[in-house]
């Protein structure tokens, strides 16, 4: 800018200063002199478009380097960027969701463990109640680690929520391209993150109730088949023996 101002002071300069040689009218001299002041006039023609050419080029000079200026701050990348320790907070769900005899989604056994816990429609004999017991605190036990997963999101709201101003900060801070996409990029990250958190306590959700549900099932399931033994057991014929 400063390049600009001079050039331009310059440039004013040169032109009065032109006008006024031109408004000169020198008075009348020897035809020998003549040729001395033709040379001279021509000297100075040649000095203005030098001076003018030189202002040109500054300018684009100017032009150039505020070009390259401005490239540098679009590229400036953002000091430091912030993401959520998502997988470490996934993987302490995961752990918590296993409690007791709870049966969480994230069991590697999960089919097995289902199977001989709810064995489905079958007289269970004196074992009844021993296997109720079973199906109660499984029951139990996986609602509770709903419950445990819930009550850690819940927790985590906090520290999300400063990783959220930090965000509000950098977004309202920014001077560059680079710096606004890499703002942009961490937002889209923490929404990621948001959505697969989500998901989990949705699955932890789900994992209570069908736990109760099929403890519920498998109840009336192994009280109607003992209702069906009752009925269909067979009756031995009185021994005559005895009278």
């Amino acid at each position: 800018m400063r390049l600009g101002s001079y050039s331009k002071r310059v440039l004013s300069g040169t032109v009065a200063y032109t006008l006024l040689l031109t408004s000169f009218t020198p008075p009348p001299v020897q035809a020998g002199v003549l040729g001395g002041f033709a040379t001279e006039w021509t000297q100075l023609a040649n000095n203005v478009q030098l001076v003018t050419t030189y202002i040109r080029q500054g300018e684009e000079l100017r032009q150039k380097i505020l070009m390259v200026a401005d490239m540098a701050k679009q590229a400036t990348e953002l000091p430091m960027q912030i993401f959520g320790p998502i997988m470490a907070e996934i993987a302490n769900l995961h752990g918590v969701v296993q409690n007791g005899r709870a049966l969480a989604y994230s069991m590697a056994n999960l089919d097995a463990e289902f199977r001989n816990r709810f064995t489905g429609y079958g007289y269970a004999g004196n074992a009844w109640y021993l296997k109720y017991r079973d199906w109660a605190q499984t029951s139990l036990d996986t609602s509770l680690g709903a419950l445990k997963a819930a009550n850690i999101q819940a927790s985590q709201m906090n520290s999300e929520e400063a990783i959220l101003r930090q965000l509000r900060t950098m977004s309202t801070s920014s001077d560059g391209r680079l710096k606004a996409i890499q703002v942009a990029n961490q937002i889209n990250e923490h929404m990621i993150q948001q959505m697969m958190k989500l998901r989990q306590i949705m699955l932890a959700d789900l994992q209570g109730k069908q736990a109760f549900q099929a403890a519920q099932i498998q109840k009336d399931a192994t009280a109607t088949a003992a209702t069906e033994k009752f009925f269909n057991r067979v009756v031995a014929a009185p021994d005559p023996r005895k009278y």
